[in-house]
């Protein structure tokens, strides 16, 4: 029997020092030296050490039965990773057993396409999917004799941290290298200078300018050098009865011999043997292997940061010879679910949650822990949650999870860890030795206290929030790529480990007694045996129950054997009202605190609770359901607010009853009650369910102009004042002002301001300030009107210890506000100007508008729809039913480089509190180069120009949800230079945009009184280029200024206390005035000409429709070619397609052949033309006026475009072919011709072409570039060449493969090797064979 422990890392549950959306982990300095047992893992405060509790009759400290199952983690700023095996700790468990039993990646990063089979020749070599030649051990047993090959960029698999220390390491290696061949190139620069002192023979000129390009482009490499990574090779085979994988990992080692693929220990999945690698001793990095899909799909699992192997540590790390070092239950096996997609830089994905819980439910894990969470703006709700409540109802699963780093404000715990029914969250605790050992604080504390970024209750719809709370700092094991065996960190995320652990303890002492495990009863056995933090009531917010007991709450368990397995669900609703439903009272506005409860008008404080057994779903109907019975004890913390009926008969079928709140002559601050159920007949239990009832009663702010003044705060560490206000009607913003004195040394504050919304995620402010020395600050924010604000201060918890002086503090808000008529304003397109109506209800204000449209937002709908089902059982629910794909393509093209984000308005920004599973992106080019990946929070990705596709991968079992979305709608936002911003101007006249007058600039708004003036569309003169109809452009507007920033007003609008969003539909394009001219002039020519030439270009035309993919269809368009040429002999159009038509053929056996071909054909278009006379008629000035001139002109111009081709392709068909005849020569020959350039004068037809070229075209431009590359590279100046080279890579085009491969060749041919090996890891980069999975 085991227990399994699955973790997560809470995006932001570490130490959270700033907010953002999503949760950050900061990681403290290691501390050198032995701690205490609290520091490295804490267990005294929980009660889980041996010496706590040998009174009972199970060791708590040698829990042998208990498998543990970690989702996730994450660091540095980093949102997920996994577990480390090879970590400090991590390798058996307190008897002997494997600690880690899997390690499992479920987010895809790092899947490998090992698709392609390829068999090995007569001397055991294959061909690596990167292209490389390599050797196989023959000791391995391949009974089939096929070989899977794929590859991986190696950096895709590391961390930040650690691909920045191996990027330091390898350019200093590769500046070396390069160091060498720079030196190298300017000796030959400077010997050549000696030789030659003044340069005036043409060849001697260019022999010089070949020196110096050499010198020129190493040192460009240099400057323009990016890592991006050594590339690995993977091969996957069947042994006749496991899968096994091999790695080639040569492009990570120095020395040749090191890294080979014969010289690999094979590996299989991680579960059966337990092995894993270490890709290099550089980067340190362990890894293991999971092989899918038949062997068509490997997994490379590597974690994403140290945070996952840190989680793990503190819960369950074992170390036999430093028994202080160990984690809470160091007797647990673990499961590693990684969570956070490297990809994204390791951010949690619906497809990765997913597949943990499916794997929690196939290793049978009873626990799941859960360091990972972010707000939501609906608790309690979403696919996530649904999977969370199966697996804990059918599969008893205990699932723990942190409930986020966003205090000290309440209603701040995350999502789902904080919001879930399910979940049992936690907080973060600090007991004075943590202080004073892992914190290194002067003096620790007197008591043990809540961390100050510990997030809050209650949730959006009353519930507590946090569970109960566990020590949330340790020092533990970290992934050996960080070079340390131990880190410090602190966060919700380590005390959910911490608590999962303690939840370890009590399990296994459970097995060991033969009790049955739910969920339900040990949930209720860790919150009725707590120790209380705080004496206050409202302290429960904070701190949930308080701090767990380990052995109490296995007393509780073992005396509880008879109660049934069931929890209390409880809902409740307004009375009159079915909807919304709440799992708790929570009274935050103003108007629900003005009338007492019997009163009529205010109904609303009367409540329906709604109480029912939640059994799970292999309770049996006539053992379970039907015998429950509980005679209920309903208790109120205080009568005089809350009142509720004093018993309740509960069945299976639940009851309901009533509760009154009277809140009427409570004092303005924050009130917490409670309303709990004991069991009259077993009143030891405690409370078997719990209706939290939290009233903020706000202050009014009845003076003008409104300001609030909370003087003489004072404040020790740790301490928190919170204070609520109703914010008036017409507020849009606050400026607050905080004065500290008392005090001379640093002291750090938490300052936030929240609100709370219906169907938004809370809005909140958080200001981190620190005060060197008594002094003065000032900030702004947002606020919404008429809603309660919670100001919450708060000192630090570590901020001032060991100093006994007291911080006072000082704090004014003054509300402002800019009311509008409309908070989104869209300009339809028209040339009409949109009026805006504003005003000020509260004092008088500056109105000083400004507004620009800084993003192009362009609609699409997808070209491509495909719905697949996944293969592979990681992606079979525990239901049984199996997940689908749906893959949706999308095309859109820039016409010039720009920084483009993706929009999906269906899908973004929600990860938890959505009903779709899972979604995922990618922008790729027409080359297949990934440039962007993102999923529910799209980034700005900076693109260059050229054609692009986005492919958008959303995941559910319900197929019908699916193919709903098979034309979903997507916007791709352009961001517009600065230059192409549009700054709108404001009139106090309708006609103002018109006539160029009534310009308004700016007013003063008195209270009560309206204004009102109108914005411009923008000139259609100043729209940004490449705009198409429909779409829009997006940006902001503001109409306040900040009082305290001078005369500075409009500017940034964005950069105003409050903006909202303005968009303009782009209209039609008008009318182009070319588009009739061609026609419009009379023809000199006659019908009888004109028919004529109308069938000619129709053969032509049809010609060129001809297909040439076999033999016969080839045949056919010669045939026709032949007859055409002799109808209409020395055509040049006719010419130039037949010329196209040869150049279209692939596939050939003959190349010589068909080269000759392209000569002949290419000399056909060249004898078609009189070049005198086309270079007397392009010499000419045309008259722009006359119609007939102009299209003269073009024809010339297309006649000379033609001429230039046909020599370019006759160029380069010279070359190639030159190439292919010397390398049919001897070896002897071969070695007799010492350079490129002696080749026979009079024979030599390359050179006359090349310079017939350079008469009508620039030869360095990129359409012709290339022959002057050739021309270089023949004469034996491979440096003029790279130059030429690199300018036609750099004129703004998209890559092409040709001139990388031909840039690779001169820089292997120069000798070059660290260059060339920098292009070859490049190639894998911009030229990919597929598109990675997703």
């Amino acid at each position: 029997m085991q227990l399994s422990l699955l973790r997560t890392y809470v995006g932001p549950h570490h130490l959270t020092l700033a907010s953002t959306t999503k949760l950050k982990l900061q990681l403290l300095p290691l501390i050198r030296r032995r701690f205490p047992p609290s520091t490295t893992a804490p267990r005294t405060a929980t009660s889980a050490m041996p010496e706590t509790h040998s009174s009972t009759t199970t060791s708590f400290s040698s829990v042998t039965e208990v498998a543990a199952v970690v989702v996730g983690g994450g660091g540095g700023g980093s949102i997920d990773s996994g577990v480390d095996p090879a970590a400090a700790g991590l390798q058996v468990t307190s008897d002997g057993k494997p600690k880690v039993l899997d390690v499992l990646d479920c987010t895809g990063s790092g899947d490998v396409d090992t698709s392609t089979v390829v068999k090995a020749d007569e001397y055991g070599c294959i061909c690596g999917a990167s292209g490389s030649s390599l050797v196989v051990n023959p000791s391995w047993k391949n009974p089939s004799g096929e070989w899977h090959v794929g590859y991986k960029l190696v950096y895709e698999l590391f961390t930040d941290d650690l691909t920045s220390r191996l990027k330091k390491e390898r350019r200093k290696k590769w500046d070396e290298r390069n160091q060498e061949a720079i030196a190298e190139a300017v000796t030959n620069l400077h010997d050549f200078d000696k030789k030659h002192k003044k340069v005036e023979d043409h060849d001697l000129k260019r022999l010089r300018e070949d020196l110096q390009s050499r010198v020129d482009f190493l040192q460009k490499e240099a400057d323009n050098y990016d890592d991006k990574g050594p590339v690995i090779d993977a091969v996957i085979w069947h042994d006749g009865e496991f899968w096994r994988v091999a790695l080639d990992t040569q492009s990570l080692e120095d020395e040749p011999e090191k890294g080979k693929l014969a010289n690999f220990v094979p590996l299989t999945n991680f579960r059966i043997e337990r092995k894993f690698g270490v890709f290099s001793k550089l980067d340190a990095c362990t890894f293991v292997t999971n092989v899918y899909e038949e062997g068509n799909l490997l997994s490379i699992v590597t974690d994403c940061s140290p945070h996952g192997t840190h989680v793990a540590g503190i819960a369950s790390a074992f170390h036999p010879q430093e028994p202080l070092l160990n984690g809470v239950a160091p007797g647990a096996q673990i499961v590693s679910c990684k969570i956070g997609d490297a990809r994204l830089g390791s951010m949690e994905t619906g497809t990765g949650l997913t597949r943990a819980i499916i794997a929690a439910v196939e290793h049978k894990c009873d626990l799941i822990n859960m360091s990972y969470g972010e707000p939501s703006l609906l608790p309690d709700y979403g696919r996530f949650v649904d999977l969370i409540n199966e697996v804990v109802e059918k599969h008893h699963l205990i699932f723990v999870s942190s409930a986020g780093n966003e205090g000290p404000a309440l209603s701040t715990v995350g999502s789902p860890g904080g919001t879930t029914s399910s979940i049992i969250g936690i907080g973060a605790y600090v007991s004075p030795a943590m202080a004073a050992g892992a914190h290194c604080v002067v003096e620790a504390p007197n008591e043990g206290l809540e961390y100050t970024w510990s997030s809050r209750g209650p949730t959006a719809d009353g519930d507590l929030g946090v569970s109960v709370s566990a020590p949330g700092g340790a020092v533990a094991p970290v992934p050996t790529w960080t070079l340390q065996r131990r880190m410090l960190m602190n966060g919700t995320s380590m005390s959910s480990p911490s608590a999962c652990g303690g939840i370890a303890l009590v399990l296994s002492g459970m097995k060991a007694e033969g009790i049955h495990v739910s969920p339900y009863n040990v949930r209720r056995a860790l919150e009725n045996t707590c120790v209380p933090i705080s004496s206050l009531p409202e302290e429960k917010l904070t701190t949930g129950m308080g701090l767990m007991q380990v052995d109490k709450a296995f007393e509780y368990v073992k005396q509880s054997l008879d109660a049934p397995s069931v929890w209390y669900e409880v809902k409740i609703n307004l009375s009159g009202k079915t909807t919304p439903t709440f799992r708790g009272i929570y009274l935050r506005e103003a108007f629900a605190c003005q009338q007492p409860a019997e009163s009529l008008m205010y109904c609303c404080q009367q409540w329906t609770v709604q109480v029912a057994p939640k059994f799970h779903r292999d309770a049996s109907n006539l053992d379970d359901l039907v015998p429950f019975e509980e005679c209920i004890e309903l208790h109120s913390s205080d009568t005089t607010v809350v009142k509720a009926p004093e018993y309740l008969l509960l069945t299976h079928n639940g009851r309901s009853f009533n509760v009154i709140v009277d809140p009427t002559n409570l004092e303005d601050g924050l009130h917490y009650y409670e309303v709990y159920g004991i069991d009259s007949k077993a009143p030891w239990r405690g409370p078997l369910f719990r209706i939290p009832v939290t009233i903020t009663k706000a202050m009014a702010v009845e003076n003008c102009p409104p300001v609030v003044s909370l003087r003489g705060m004072q404040f020790h560490p740790g301490h928190i004042e919170r204070r609520y206000i109703e914010v008036p009607l017409g507020a849009t913003w606050v400026e607050a002002t905080m004065r500290t004195s008392g005090f001379d040394t640093s002291r750090k504050f938490f300052v936030d301001a929240l609100q709370l919304s219906p169907l938004k995620r809370y809005m909140k402010t958080e200001k981190v300030v620190t005060f060197s020395f008594p002094s003065a600050k000032t900030f702004s924010f947002a606020v919404d009107g008429g809603r309660t604000i919670e100001l919450a201060i708060a000192q630090f918890w570590s901020s001032g210890i060991g100093s006994q002086e007291t911080t006072i503090v000082d704090f004014e808000i003054e509300f402002h506000g800019v009311s509008i008529s409309n908070e989104e304003l869209m300009l339809g397109g028209s040339d009409a100007p949109v009026r805006i109506d504003v005003g000020s209800l509260l004092s008088s204000e500056n109105l000083v508008p400004s507004a620009s449209l800084n993003k192009v937002r362009i609609p699409f709908r997808p070209v491509e729809s495909q719905l697949s089902t996944l293969p592979t059982n990681r992606d079979r629910l525990p239901s049984g039913k199996q997940i689908l794909a749906m893959t949706l393509t999308y095309k859109f093209k820039l016409e010039d480089g720009a920084e483009v984000r993706p929009f999906i308005p269906l899908l973004n920004n929600r990860v938890y509190d959505t009903k779709f599973e899972s979604q995922f992106y990618m922008i790729s080019d027409v080359n297949k180069r990934v440039y962007a990946v993102g999923d529910v929070y799209p980034k700005a990705t900076k693109l260059p120009k050229g054609e692009f596709t986005l492919q958008l991968y959303l995941r559910h079992d319900d197929m019908q949800l699916l193919e709903k979305t098979k034309t979903l709608v997507i916007f791709i936002d352009r961001t517009l230079e600065d230059k192409e911003v549009v700054r709108l101007s404001f009139y106090s006249q309708p006609d103002g945009h018109m006539t160029g007058n009534g310009s308004f600039k700016s007013s003063v708004l008195v209270p009560g009184l309206k204004e009102a003036f109108y914005v411009g569309p923008p000139a259609k003169d100043k729209l940004p280029k490449n705009c198409p109809e429909g779409s829009l452009l997006v940006g902001a507007i503001s109409y306040g200024k900040l009082s305290y920033s001078g005369n500075k007003g409009g500017g940034d609008p964005k950069k105003n206390p409050v903006s909202y969003q303005i968009s303009y539909v782009v209209p039609p394009n008008k009318p182009d005035e070319e588009k009739g001219k061609s026609s419009s002039g009379s023809s000199t020519k006659s019908v009888a000409e004109r028919l004529v030439e109308e069938v000619r270009d129709a053969k032509i035309k049809f010609l060129t429709s001809l297909k040439q993919n076999s033999d016969e269809e080839r045949l056919e368009w010669k045939k026709l070619s032949i007859s055409l040429k002799s109808e209409y002999p020395k055509y040049t159009p006719l010419l130039a397609k037949i010329l196209e038509g040869v150049l279209s053929q692939d596939n050939l056996k003959d190349k010589c052949r068909h080269l000759e071909e392209v000569i002949s054909a290419a000399d056909e278009v060249i004898d078609s033309i009189d070049r005198d006379e086309l270079a007397k008629n392009l010499s000419q000035k045309s008259i722009p006026e006359d119609d007939e001139e102009e299209r003269f002109k073009k024809q010339m111009e297309t006649t000379r475009d033609q001429l230039a081709k046909a020599l370019y392709e006759k160029g380069l068909a010279l070359a190639e072919m030159e190439s292919l005849k010397a390398k049919t020569k001897s070896a002897e020959a071969v070695s007799d011709q010492s350079a490129m350039g002696s080749i026979d004068a009079e024979n030599d037809l390359f050179e006359p072409t090349y310079k017939e070229l350079r008469k009508w075209v620039d030869v360095k431009s990129s359409k012709y570039g290339i022959l002057c590359v050739i021309r270089e590279r023949r004469s034996g100046r491979l440096g003029t060449a790279l130059k030429v080279l690199n300018d036609i890579q750099d004129d703004g085009e998209p890559p092409k493969k040709n001139l990388y491969d031909l840039k690779l060749s001169l820089v292997e041919e120069i000798g070059w090797k660290h260059v060339a090996l920098s292009e070859r890891q490049w190639m894998h980069v911009r030229f990919p064979s597929s598109l990675p999975l997703f």
